[in-house]
């Protein structure tokens, strides 16, 4: 009976052994209703019209089109579809174009299973799952970042409050997260997120956090 109630998921990816494995994964946790699979962008796309998932795992080199393209389509056509990228592909390029598209999570594939699983179960609770790997990338990549004067970015008008909820969303924390920590509730921690995306211009967390690291408006401590 739980599963009646749990979360849908759509699986995008096209080597079968990988492919079946994640299914599997996840099929496995018994908060999920439903796993479903495609090996090809044009299953993906048929999955996303015919039953919006709640996340889809997507991998970026598809036989027929760009996993990127996949999530900039969901993100426009199935707002609630949480988009998940999990790959090999760790280089500069495929991060900021999917986490520019709308990516949430930026996952590799060498991630064992109980991660993949804690993964989804942070994202479906507001948070933005990266690969260790991939966030020292982030990190070295805007380390100090500087504007074309030579200083550093200003912080786009955001209040100190609001730059404290966006340091918070850069770490991963969930909305909820955000309010413990910052000794309010959830509604005012929605707003001040609400606040930020307007005020960055943006549209997703992962938006966001690419413009909170490559702007440098919040400061990032390089993890060794």
């Amino acid at each position: 009976m739980a599963k009646a109630t749990g979360s849908i998921i759509l699986v995008v990816e096209d080597e079968e052994q990988t492919r079946e494995y994640f299914v599997a994964t996840l099929a496995a946790d018994d908060t999920v209703q439903r796993v479903h699979k495609a090996s090809t962008f044009d299953e993906g796309l048929a999955h996303l019209f015919a039953e919006a998932p709640d996340v889809m795992l997507v991998d970026l080199g598809l036989p027929d089109g760009s996993g990127i393209d996949l999530i900039r389509f969901a993100r426009e056509h199935s707002p609630g579809t949480l988009c998940m990228v999990i790959t090999a592909l760790g280089d500069e390029a495929s991060i900021f174009g999917a986490l520019e598209a709308g990516a949430l999570g930026y996952l590799l594939k060498s991630e064992g299973p109980e991660d993949l699983r804690q993964a989804v179960a942070q994202l479906l609770a507001g948070g933005a799952p990266i690969s260790p790997g991939i966030a020292s990338h982030l990190l070295r990549r805007f380390a100090d970042p500087i504007d074309s004067s030579g200083t550093r970015a200003k912080n786009s008008g955001l209040t100190g409050r609001e730059t404290e909820a966006l340091e918070l969303i850069v770490k991963g924390c969930t909305y909820q997260e955000v309010a413990g920590a910052m000794g309010i509730t959830r509604n005012t921690a929605t707003s001040h997120i609400r606040s930020i995306y307007r005020k960055l211009e943006v549209r997703s967390r992962g938006e966001a956090v690419y413009e909170a690291i490559s702007k440098g408006i919040v400061q990032v401590d390089e993890q060794d």
